[in-house]
């Protein structure tokens, strides 16, 4: 029997995309309860063993923001020698920044704001105020040879504010990418996206100096966009997607966030469309129901549920 996905290559689409894993980071930090740390480390051997080469490891905020990751000292030594693996953490300031670096960590994110009203929930300080912060921030990790990652949240839409303006998503993202970041997330933070959207911030992004190369997408599924969102910064040329294993996720600030695009979901899409991520698909839904387990809850990912009946919860099978 033919294996499925039927992979039927569509036109234009890069041969390759680079999936930026999330789950052990953005995931994680929004359950309820807090994974042991050996649990944690485990979940990053697991996805790396699955092929994914990016992992994003955890977070040096401060326990009191996010108390799920307030173990990164104690995690990050655990994963940080794992060959051909990159493993950025998330910085919030200086003072994350040194404890990151202490470990020997090589690649960097800080997290910015598109809105003001998420700058001041997330962050507590104005738009100008946050970047003003991070300035410091890249330019030190810069001197130390780390690679940065500026994220950049409500792209497409804010929670307080309603639509947010191309031309103001723009401004903000040169401004990260001007103060010395190597690389941009554009965040969907709400799941609000719809592919013109998508290629329309894209388009203005390039015409503002911004090159695709450097761009990367994080979608979130409120209303099922996730996959055409990102099939459409496909088709626009972009290369690095972010997503979760298992769907795991959403914002702590941002009620109405549901989870991010799952990375099963993604690499099925993928796979069906001949494009290479050098990821086991198998190998990653096993992980993915693994972790389910140690959290108490079926998987969100459609994939995973089916590849993995067991990653249900009985009512549902």
């Amino acid at each position: 029997m033919t294996a499925l996905p039927m992979t039927i290559p569509a036109p234009d689409l890069p041969a390759r995309v680079r999936i930026h894993e999330v789950g052990a980071r953005d995931g994680l930090q929004n359950e309820k309860t807090t994974v042991p740390t050996e649990v944690k480390a485990e979940f990053v051997h697991r996805l790396a063993d699955a092929g994914l080469t990016t992992i994003e490891a955890t977070s040096f905020v401060h326990p009191k923001w996010v108390p799920q990751l307030a173990d990164a000292e104690a995690l990050f030594p655990q994963v940080q020698d794992i060959d051909g693996v990159h493993l950025p953490v998330l910085v919030p300031n200086e003072r994350g920044l040194d404890r990151a670096l202490a470990l020997g960590a090589s690649r960097i994110a800080v997290f910015a704001s598109a809105t003001e009203s998420f700058a001041k929930a997330n962050l507590n300080r104005t738009v100008a105020e946050s970047l003003a912060m991070f300035e410091p921030v890249v330019t030190r990790a810069k001197e130390a040879r780390a690679h940065v990652r500026g994220y950049l949240s409500m792209c497409f839409g804010d929670p307080w504010e309603g639509a947010v303006p191309v031309h103001q998503v723009v401004r903000v993202a040169k401004s990260l990418m001007d103060m010395g970041c190597d690389e941009l997330s554009l965040g969907d933070t709400i799941g609000v996206a719809t592919p013109g959207h998508v290629q329309a911030l894209l388009s203005a992004l390039n015409e503002a100096g911004v090159p695709t190369n450097v761009i990367g997408v994080h979608f979130h599924d409120t209303y099922g966009q996730a996959l055409s969102n990102t099939l459409a910064a496909l088709q626009h040329g972009v290369t690095t997607v972010d997503a979760s294993a298992g769907g795991l996720g959403g914002c702590p600030y941002a009620k109405s966030a549901t989870g991010n695009l799952a990375t099963e979901d993604l690499v099925w899409m993928l796979n069906g469309l001949g494009i290479e991520t050098g990821v086991d698909l198998g190998r990653l839904s096993a992980t993915s129901a693994w972790m389910a387990g140690h959290l108490g809850r079926p998987s969100p990912s459609r994939t995973v549920r089916a590849l993995v009946p067991e990653a249900q919860s009985p009512q549902e099978q």
